[in-house]
């Protein structure tokens, strides 16, 4: 079952951001089973280049590759599509015009205004009409939700066809709010409680980032019911890990 059609049915799906451009960390993320592996272009050194190594990667591992973008920029689509991705994460997507548009950057016409290209996505040109027929049953587009203007606009941009789910972005939307790094502000709930209203009504799964590699917030998560969970960054992941284990040895306070 592909990554949309989990997203269409509600199924809860978890994922992992990669931040770092060595292959090896998103081989061992692919592997390791999540529904979905984000190579991230917005907060991270990964280049173009490096980010179709990855997006080639985590296919070849058996996971789905998604790409956050640095913007909601379609020349940035094309080529991260041309290169293998199975979707795009839109940060600080604000209105319909703006969903709409990100969503006509993946599309080819006449769904969309996405220029053709015969690039990896395509194999090369040996197999373009196949992967045009998969593009419009696979492509995967989730809007980043993460200002107070997008929490205004959240039920218009929920409404756009092709946008398959959201993300909650929690430190930017309390910056926005006033609140900035306060999650947990009442601004901050219950701006959250309105973009799960609106994502229910228009039934599309809602995701949100459990930054720190914990277990127990991510069952907690699942139990509030979002379906599209990045589970922490890769660089969390081995930051708390050696950290761990070297507090357990006694070598570190």
């Amino acid at each position: 079952m592909t990554l949309k059609d989990k997203l269409r049915r509600g199924r809860p799906t978890v994922g992992t951001w990669i931040s770092l451009a060595h292959p090896a960390t998103a081989e061992m993320a692919a592997r390791a089973g999540f529904d979905w592996v984000t190579v991230d272009l917005e907060h991270s050194s990964v280049s173009l280049r490096e980010c179709e190594d990855l997006i080639r990667t985590i296919e070849l591992a058996g996971s789905t590759p998604l790409v956050r973008l640095t913007s909601n920029d379609p020349d940035q689509i094309k080529r991260v599509m041309d290169s293998g991705a199975h979707g795009v994460i839109v940060p600080n997507v604000s209105s319909r015009v703006e969903a709409e548009a990100a969503v006509a950057a993946v599309h080819y016409p006449p769904r969309g205004r996405r220029g053709v290209g015969l690039a990896r996505a395509q194999g090369y040109g040996a197999s373009f009409a196949a992967y045009r027929a998969r593009l419009a049953r696979e492509a995967v587009v989730v809007a980043m939700i993460e200002s107070a203007a997008a929490v205004e606009q959240a039920e218009a941009i929920l409404s756009v066809e092709g946008v398959d789910a959201y993300f909650l972005g929690p430190y930017d939307l309390s910056a926005s709010l006033g609140v900035p790094g306060q999650t947990s502000h009442p601004k901050v709930e219950a701006a959250v409680r309105r973009v799960r209203t609106a994502g229910r009504k228009a039934g599309k799964p809602g995701g949100i980032h459990v930054v720190e590699p914990d277990p127990v917030a991510l069952k907690a998560r699942l139990r509030q019911g979002f379906g599209f969970i990045a589970y922490s960054v890769e660089t969390r992941i081995y930051d708390t890990a050696v950290r761990a284990a070297l507090r357990a040895a006694g070598r570190k306070a």
